[in-house]
């Protein structure tokens, strides 16, 4: 898994991974006749979602010995990510997830990770530790954290990164990977003393610092030490702080056809405003559009959007 680095790249993220198997069809998976099949996981659909905007990006991950680990190894480079840092586990398979689509707001999931997800069995010891200092920026996710030996390989990277800029954690909770909120909690906790963004919506910043007040919970990170903190607050838009600036935006409404992608695609977009320097009004708000871009579209990992799509769009708005 070990790949030395030769020379620095936009983005590397680390964590899940796997297949989406989506319906082309919206209802109850029993009813559902067609899929279709696409890359997925978090932190490779964020990773996506920066490449479409120009940015060299890579995904630390793992994948089962078997065809659909073949097949991320294809697709990822087919979108512009890099594989160096993806390996196989030998006796695990490839994660595959389901969705039912009830738009606008209902999106069940189903995934398929037993007896252990091969995103979960990342070592600190095969980290290339120098491509991750050497990152513009490095994006985690809190499913990582949730086993063994991946939640101690995070804290490896994080080690060796010392808090440098634009340490990236997706507050990204989902409590069928947790033995318990608690838990989840308190591994949170831990790392947000080592990051210096955080990024999550509501519920997520519940369980990360107890607050669902947006303004709140985003004080809260801050006080943790981050020193950007944004909280996702759906139809009301986005709130960010710094310790000296509060900016909140509203959302650009689209008629969803799958909201489950848009975090990611806000996330890669989210790195592309950050590196290109623009104040953070304006990072914010080509954020949001890609994301809503994306819950306009069925799947995830192919509907992130280019930048001139998103700037065609706050084109619209600003006339």
């Amino acid at each position: 898994m070990t790949v030395r680095n030769s020379s620095a790249l936009d983005l590397i993220t680390i964590g899940r991974v796997g297949v989406d198997i989506y319906p082309l069809q919206d209802g109850h998976l029993e009813d559902v006749s067609t899929f279709g099949k696409y890359l997925g996981g978090s932190a490779t659909n964020v990773a996506v979602a920066a490449a479409r905007h120009g940015l060299e990006s890579a995904v630390i991950t793992r994948t089962g010995n078997d065809p659909f680990g073949n097949y991320i190894h294809r697709e990822l480079l087919r979108l512009g990510v890099s594989d160096r840092f993806v390996s196989g586990v030998e006796g695990l398979q490839t994660p595959v997830v389901f969705c039912e689509l009830f738009p606008p707001d209902d999106f069940p999931l189903y995934f398929y990770r037993q007896p252990k997800a091969p995103d979960l069995v990342i070592n600190g010891s095969e980290l290339d530790l120098d491509a991750i200092r050497a990152a513009r920026i490095y994006w985690s996710t809190v499913t990582g954290l949730s086993e063994e030996p991946s939640r101690s390989a995070h804290h490896v990277a994080w080690d060796a990164r010392g808090r440098s800029p634009l340490t990236i954690l997706d507050l990204d909770y989902r409590p069928m990977f947790w033995e318990s909120p608690e838990l989840a909690t308190a591994e949170v906790a831990r790392a947000l003393e080592k990051v210096t963004v955080a990024v999550g919506n509501r519920d997520e910043c519940e369980v990360a610092v107890g607050e669902t007040d947006p303004h709140r919970a985003a004080d809260a990170l801050l006080e943790r030490g981050v020193e950007l903190a944004i909280v996702k607050q759906g139809p009301r838009g986005v709130l960010a702080k710094t310790r000296d600036q509060t900016v909140e935006v509203p959302p650009h409404l689209v008629e969803v056809v799958n909201g489950l992608g848009a975090g990611d695609g806000f996330g890669g977009a989210l790195c592309f405003g950050l590196l290109s320097g623009w104040p953070l009004e304006r990072v914010l708000r080509f954020a949001n559009v890609a994301g809503a871009i994306v819950a306009g579209r069925r799947e995830c990992s192919t509907a992130m959007p280019t930048t001139a799509e998103v700037d065609e769009i706050l084109k619209g708005i600003a006339s």
